[in-house]
């Protein structure tokens, strides 16, 4: 009986992705900033429009930490469960079961 090694090395993201990432997010943003600036609207509008493209950013921001979060957590409860059982069936003496 063969168990799955559940403490893998979790991979590292490259320069290249980090980077890549972190351009594509400012471009994005600052693509939107520029519509938004250059619409032909009242200003009103246009700053009711920029404070719900920083409100969806921060959201963003908050939901992608609760979600990595609650993933992190998942993995220590199962961890602590693994423990739980190994050490359970470590104490069962199977002899004295027949």
């Amino acid at each position: 009986m063969s168990r799955s090694n559940t403490t893998a090395v979790q991979p590292t993201h490259s320069g290249a992705w980090v980077i890549q990432s972190w351009l594509s997010f400012a471009l994005a943003v600052g693509v939107t900033a520029l519509g938004i600036y250059h619409l032909p609207v009242d200003g009103w509008q246009k700053a009711f429009l920029g404070m719900g493209l920083l409100f969806s950013i921060g959201s963003t921001f908050s939901l992608s930490k609760t979600v990595r979060d609650q993933h992190e957590q998942e993995r220590i409860t199962a961890r602590i469960d693994e423990a739980r059982v190994t050490k359970l069936l470590a104490e069962v003496d199977p002899v004295a079961l027949k």
